[in-house]
């Protein structure tokens, strides 16, 4: 008779998470991972299949939640310029939960840049989602007169992108909440 699981799945999963976030895939081992999930190596390979697809199901999880935060900030302000000051503001506000800040994604993203296509192909959408969402509330702001008007939207959207990316990186290295809430700010001017 088959042990059945003695394990929650999800608290597994956001314990790799972790894990992968800080030491990106090639340097967790099996057994480090076992550890922080708190589980037996058969029901890694039962729940999850190998490390290979733990490690994908885990980066999308976190893209999926960490984008679906960032769009509840970005569309939940009434205006454009309103949800592009939420969104960085929630960008300096998660850096800021975590004393060792972290970021799948982003470390996805250095460890197998375009070499994966699993990978790529996750970190794509997910950015791609994020930039539609960001370009069209730049496009209400500037309508609105509240962003320049010979803003490039495009480019604009790349922007945004790459702030909060560096958003994540500066608190990695230590940034103070001052520092994070200047680049913050620094993006936001550059639209007018």
């Amino acid at each position: 008779m088959a042990r059945s699981k003695e394990f929650d799945r999800d608290v597994a999963l956001a314990r790799a998470i972790a894990v992968f976030s800080q030491h990106g895939f090639e340097g967790t081992s099996t057994e480090a991972l076992l550890v922080a999930m708190d589980i037996r190596r058969q029901s890694l390979y039962d729940t999850f299949g190998d490390k290979w697809k733990l490690y994908l199901e885990a980066l999308e999880r976190y893209a999926s939640d960490s984008i679906g935060a960032q769009l509840v900030a970005l569309e939940s302000a009434a205006d454009g310029k309103a949800g592009m000051t939420a969104l960085l503001t929630h960008a300096v506000a998660r850096a800021l939960e975590d004393s060792q800040p972290s970021c799948l994604g982003i470390s996805a993203i250095c460890e197998f840049g375009r070499s994966s296509p699993e990978v790529v192909g996750l970190t794509d959408t997910m950015g791609r989602l994020l930039t539609r969402a960001v370009e069209r509330r730049v496009r209400e702001a500037i309508d609105a007169g509240d962003f320049a008007a010979d803003l490039d939207v495009a480019n604009a959207g790349q922007f945004v992108l790459a702030t909060l990316t560096g958003i994540k990186v500066a608190a990695r290295a230590g940034a103070s909440e001052a520092m994070l809430a200047g680049i913050a700010d620094m993006a936001l001017r550059s639209f007018r």
